[in-house]
C-alpha cells in the first residue's frame, strides 16, 4: 500500500525528483517520465507505484491543459480515447496476471516497436504518413497506449511517437496529449482506488510534492518553446528508445 509520510530525507528527495520528472514529461519530454517510473517502482514496487503516481500525473495534466489549450482541439482526443479504453481493459487483465518483471518487458517492447516504426518511416516518409492517417494505425497506437498507461503509466512515449508520425507540430502535440491524458488519468482513478493503491496518506504526500511537479511543468515549457521542431522530434525518439531499452534489459 503506497504511503510516503516518513522522516527519511532520502525517500523524500527521490520522490521530489520523480515528481519533477513527471512535470517535465508533461511539458513535452515524455521519455523523462520513465525516470519517475524507475524511482517510484524502487520505493514502492512496480504495481504499488502506479497508484502513488496517478494523482501527481493528474495534477500535472491540470497544469499543462490550460497552458497548451490553444494549440489543439478535442476532436483528435476523442478519436484516440475509445481505442485507449480497449487497451486499458486489456491492461487491467494483464495487471492481475503478471509480475513486475514481466510488466517492464511488455511496456519496453511496445515502446521499442513504436520507435522502430518511426525510424522506418524516415525511409519512406510519404508512405508512412499515409499509413499514420488510417484508422487502423490510430487504433493500434491508442490500444497499446491504453495498455501501457494501466501497466506502468508509460503511455507518454508511445502517444508522442504516434503524434509525430502524423506530423504534428510540437505545440499541437503537447496540446492533444494534455487533453488525452487528462481524460485517461481521471478514468484510471476508480481503478487505483478500487485496488487500494491510492490512500489518504499517499494523497497527502502527493500534495506536498506539488511544487516539484509545477517546477517541472513550467520549466519544461520554457525549454519547449525555444527548442527547434527537428531537435524536439529527435529528443522524443532518443528518450523513448532509452526508456524502452531500460525497461526491457535493465
Amino acid at each position: 500500500m503506497p504511503a510516503l509520510m516518513t522522516d527519511n530525507p532520502t525517500i523524500w528527495m527521490l520522490a521530489a525528483i520523480a515528481a519533477f520528472c513527471i512535470g517535465v514529461s508533461k511539458a513535452g519530454f515524455s521519455g523523462i517520465s520513465l525516470i519517475s517510473v524507475f524511482i517510484l517502482a524502487d520505493v514502492f514496487g512496480a504495481k504499488e507505484s502506479l497508484g502513488f503516481a496517478l494523482p501527481m500525473l493528474i495534477m500535472a495534466d491540470l497544469m499543462v491543459y490550460p497552458a497548451f489549450r490553444k494549440y489543439a482541439s478535442w476532436k483528435s482526443v476523442w478519436l484516440l480515447t475509445w481505442p485507449a479504453l480497449v487497451g486499458m481493459g486489456i491492461g487491467v487483465l494483464v495487471l492481475g496476471n503478471v509480475d513486475n518483471a514481466a510488466m517492464r518487458k511488455i511496456i519496453g517492447s511496445i515502446i521499442l516497436v513504436m520507435v522502430s516504426l518511426q525510424l522506418l518511416g524516415r525511409f519512406n516518409a510519404e508512405g508512412f504518413y499515409k499509413i499514420a492517417l488510417t484508422r487502423k494505425f490510430g487504433f493500434f497506437f491508442g490500444t497499446t497506449g491504453g495498455v501501457a498507461t494501466v501497466l506502468a503509466n508509460a503511455a507518454g512515449p508511445i502517444m508522442q511517437i504516434y503524434m509525430l508520425s502524423r506530423r504534428m507540430d510540437k505545440m499541437e502535440l503537447i496540446g492533444v496529449g494534455a487533453r488525452f491524458f487528462l481524460v485517461i488519468n481521471f478514468l484510471k482513478l476508480p481503478l487505483g482506488a478500487g485496488m487500494n493503491l491510492i490512500t489518504a496518506s499517499s494523497l497527502l504526500s502527493n500534495l506536498l510534492l506539488l511544487p516539484a511537479i509545477a517546477l517541472g511543468v513550467f520549466g519544461g515549457k520554457k525549454v519547449l518553446v525555444k527548442i527547434p521542431q527537428r531537435a524536439f522530434e529527435a529528443t522524443v525518439i532518443v528518450f523513448a528508445m532509452i526508456a524502452g531499452v531500460k525497461l526491457c534489459f535493465f
